[in-house]
């Protein structure tokens, strides 16, 4: 069995299509909506096809009408987008969004595997780097043998024993100093992490397109130019 992990699409549709895994199932760990300029294109695709997914806090902010409580880096910048996705997403999409689950548990085969978008002690809000020494009890806390999150917009992997976290990037907005889109496959009891490149400008058209500050739009459009989240 073939499965395709992705995190963090943000609305961009651009990257989503490009994808070119075939796959027997595809996870999502969250955060469809916000930042990019087409959040109902990414429902549509999502929504059917998804064997597993679970609510990323930018989710949760559209589908409860909260604060997405982002850091203060990105406050302005999430804000502005999440009335731009409001405004373009049906009840529907939104509902859907509502529903979506804080964590999911599964088994493939002989593994058992917990679904967050964050961390398991918080699975919507969370915030912990991979190499933060909080992961030690974090695995402790749920009887898995890989533990899949997203969040950090960063592609990591970290084993604790026979047991492993793994954090597939973003697929739609990557933080990682370079544009390609980051995911992860589980396939015959092995993870690999992997990467591929899209059509970036057609996604900034988009984004530049967006009815949202001009400071706010060419922010977007560098982070994914770039992979870089631009100096205040």
């Amino acid at each position: 069995m073939k499965i395709v992990i992705i995190s963090d699409i943000h609305g961009n549709f651009d990257a989503l299509s490009a994808l070119p895994e075939a796959y027997d199932e595809l996870w999502v760990l969250g955060d469809l909506v916000n930042y990019g300029p087409e959040p109902a294109a990414v429902i549509d695709f999502v929504a059917p096809k998804a064997a597993a997914i679970v609510s990323g806090n930018h989710d949760y902010s559209i589908g409860y009408n909260q604060d997405p409580r982002c850091s203060t880096r990105f406050r302005e910048m999430a804000e502005a987008t999440r009335r731009y996705t409001d405004s373009v997403l049906s009840l529907g999409q939104k509902r859907f969004l509502g529903h979506l689950p804080r964590f999911t548990e599964t088994k493939r085969e002989d593994t058992r595997f917990y679904l967050c978008h964050a961390i398991p002690s918080d699975p919507v809000f969370g915030y912990c780097d991979m190499d933060s020494s909080q992961w030690a009890a974090e695995v402790e806390s749920v009887g898995a043998d890989v533990i899949l999150v997203g969040h950090t917009h960063v592609p990591a992997m970290r084993s604790f024993g026979s047991r492993v976290v793994v954090n597939p990037g973003s697929l739609g907005q990557p933080k990682t100093g370079s544009p390609q889109a980051r995911y992860a496959i589980w396939e015959d009891g092995k993870i690999e992490l992997k990467s591929y490149s899209y059509p970036v400008e057609g996604a900034v058209a988009k984004v530049q397109a967006l009815p949202i500050p001009e400071n706010l739009r060419d922010e977007l459009s560098a982070i994914l130019r770039t992979g870089i989240i631009p100096p205040v």
